[in-house]
């Protein structure tokens, strides 16, 4: 496995991939890997002949107040674990390499970012659809692996190659859980004790509403009236329960097609989202 550092040697390595006609795998992640980013890493190598993660921690998607600093960042621990999955290439570039002078221009998204995590973290996804565009041009993936845990960043991405005709599938696999339920995700670290013994009820919440539509219910207020009634028990705070149309991420009072149960909730020091995608 190598680890590569600047954007003009990982291009040259795929250059020498697609003249032995090798195809691309592309896991793009922040690092601090878990068992969600390994599934990732090993679905594509089942499906390519080269597979590069990336690991950058992407100072676009970050507010002022923002967790930039505290983002858990162990580089020694996510290289054995990439390599043990089955990684070609680690592409770890700084963020001097990524954006060696101020951007002058970046992706501006308009559809899709007024809703969920987008409604209360302005520009966020204006910073991840700079960044996978950047990675995308770099390393020109056949196929690029995303959680579904992050949602609406697929929806983001997935409306961003549709818009400019970008040569790449973005492949969707289901989130990693632990035993309890609780969504894999590197934030869960900042969690209490109390607070992770807690936490599972956030998915049982989301079982809970999908069983409910599954059973006839299609009134979308009804589903969300008593999945918060369960929610108010918790210690934390909830910053938004929703159903949306996916991967459109409209809102409609009547539940039809494809659906997401979507939530995000505020522990003492970390904000959990989670979703479960159906079929109304």
């Amino acid at each position: 496995m190598k680890v590569i550092e600047t954007i003009a040697e990982m291009r040259q390595q795929v250059t020498l991939a697609r003249k032995t006609g090798q195809t691309v795998g592309f896991v793009p992640t922040m690092g601090f890997l878990h068992e969600g980013h390994l599934s990732l890493i090993e679905a594509a190598r089942e499906k390519h002949d080269l597979v590069v993660v990336s690991i950058f921690v992407n100072p676009l998607q970050f507010g002022p107040n923002e967790d930039l600093e505290r983002y858990p960042r162990d580089f020694e621990r996510d290289e054995r674990l990439a390599k043990q999955a089955g990684t070609d290439i680690i592409f770890y570039p700084s963020v001097q390499e990524m954006y060696p002078e101020a951007m002058p221009m970046t992706i501006h998204v308009i559809k899709g970012v007024d809703v969920l995590c987008g409604a209360s973290r302005p520009g966020h996804f204006d910073g991840v659809a700079t960044v996978v565009m950047k990675l995308f041009q770099i390393i020109q993936p056949d196929k690029a692996f995303f959680g579904q845990k992050d949602a609406q960043q697929i929806a983001v991405i997935m409306n961003m190659v549709s818009a400019f005709n970008l040569p790449v599938q973005v492949i969707a696999r289901p989130t990693i859980r632990e035993e309890d339920g609780l969504a894999k995700s590197s934030r869960n670290v900042y969690l209490s004790e109390q607070e992770r013994q807690e936490a599972s009820f956030l998915y049982e919440t989301l079982q809970i509403g999908a069983e409910i539509i599954k059973s006839g219910e299609k009134n979308r207020d009804r589903v969300l009236d008593q999945m918060k009634a369960r929610l108010d028990k918790g210690s934390g705070q909830l910053d938004y329960l929703t159903i949306l149309s996916f991967p459109s991420l409209n809102e409609t009072k009547t539940l039809t097609g494809s659906i997401i149960i979507a939530i995000a909730y505020f522990y003492q020091n970390a904000r959990l989202i989670d979703n479960y995608i159906i079929e109304a």
